[in-house]
């Protein structure tokens, strides 16, 4: 991880949101010793005060007393989706550097709006799509480029889970539509990154969305409607490298409703040969993932990243070391002023693709 050298301090960072925000981005940052945790946000005051007393960090519930901290510098936005854009656009008009969960916001005009703010600032935002620092996903990438199948004829991505299969499962933001709820914001916004990243530009999208698990308790008392799709099936094509005269078709499959669900797989099929990528783990979005190839006419082989792509440290959370290359990567495009890859333009196009899955041409 990078060093500050002897005449920078760490980047003091405060970590709005403590559910991701706690369990993940927090022990990532203590490998980057160029960055700090600083102050903590939440807007329930016994979920700060908990979370406060854990790890020894002072916390607030004022955002705009978070903002004029003059120890914080850059600030990790890690709650739901609803609140995130009015949070990071008051975050980036106090000159904060961001690193933004995904969705980054509930509409694509909402991204580019943040978009423009952090050009006019000359701000730092990251995005953490952390599968483009996952080692086997940077292994497939260079495959790809590489030319090792050839041109795609054809891609395949399957993310088929039971996470909420369970009808007792409780209601909350997840089974709202207004809220950002829902597959599309949940697995579609890093599958729609992963495509454009592994393969190209995305063209137009048509989907096909269903809400299985139609109400819910509600904590509450009684029941509640849900509205948001927990099943999409999408069509779309993907520029190949950006080449408008190669289109490749792609077809996606969501859901967090799938009892005994295959996990995450994507399969490219070329010209002179196929890729698969995928992982039946359900446990850990990150462990557990495999990575086979093949020649045309050969079988599949798996392979392992090479030695540059692994990561220098750990977790029993998988989660936590692809989060801690991107937090590295952040500090890095901090200091140096070059943007930042994951950013706002590629969370602005991944939410205008998840923006078409939900739109009028989806059939619910």
């Amino acid at each position: 991880m990078q060093s500050p050298t002897s005449t920078q301090s760490p980047i003091g960072v405060a970590i709005a949101g403590l559910g991701f925000g706690e369990a993940v981005h927090l022990p990532a940052m203590e490998v980057n010793t160029d960055l700090r945790a600083v102050a903590l946000w939440h807007p329930r005051q016994e979920r700060l005060d908990q979370a406060c007393s854990r790890h020894g960090l002072q916390g607030t519930t004022d955002w705009e007393a978070l903002l004029a901290d003059p120890a914080v510098d850059a600030v990790i936005i890690a709650t739901p989706p609803a609140p995130r854009f009015e949070l990071a656009k008051s975050a980036l008009e106090a000159g904060k550097h961001l690193l933004l969960e995904k969705p980054v916001a509930l509409h694509a005009e909402q991204a580019e709006e943040l978009q423009r703010l952090a050009m006019a600032k000359g701000l730092s935002v990251a995005v953490d799509f952390e599968y483009r620092a996952v080692p086997l996903f940077m292994q497939a990438d260079r495959l790809l480029q590489s030319g090792a199948i050839g041109s795609p004829w054809l891609v395949k991505l399957d993310w088929l889970m039971s996470s909420r299969a369970d009808a007792s499962r409780a209601w909350n933001w997840y089974s709202q539509s207004a809220c950002g709820g829902g597959v599309i914001g949940a697995l579609g916004s890093h599958a729609f990154d992963m495509l454009a990243w592994l393969i190209g530009p995305v063209g137009p999208v048509q989907a096909l969305n269903g809400v299985s698990i139609k109400e819910r308790p509600n904590p509450k008392g009684g029941m509640a409607i849900v509205d948001a799709e927990d099943v999409s099936l999408i069509q779309t094509t993907l520029k190949w490298q950006g080449d408008s005269d190669k289109d490749v078709p792609a077809q996606m499959s969501l859901s967090s409703v799938a009892r005994n669900g295959r996990g995450c797989w994507i399969e490219v099929y070329g010209s002179e040969g196929t890729l698969r990528l995928g992982s039946d783990n359900q446990k850990d979005y990150v462990h557990g993932f495999g990575l086979w190839h093949a020649k045309s006419g050969e079988p599949l082989r798996p392979l392992s990243p090479d030695d540059d792509l692994a990561f220098a440290t750990t977790w029993s959370d998988g989660r936590v070391a692809p989060v801690a290359r991107i937090q590295d990567w952040w500090a890095r495009s901090i200091r140096s002023g070059r943007p930042m890859v994951p950013g706002l333009l590629e969370g602005l196009l991944s939410q205008q693709a998840c923006d078409q899955s939900v739109g009028p041409i989806a059939q619910k």
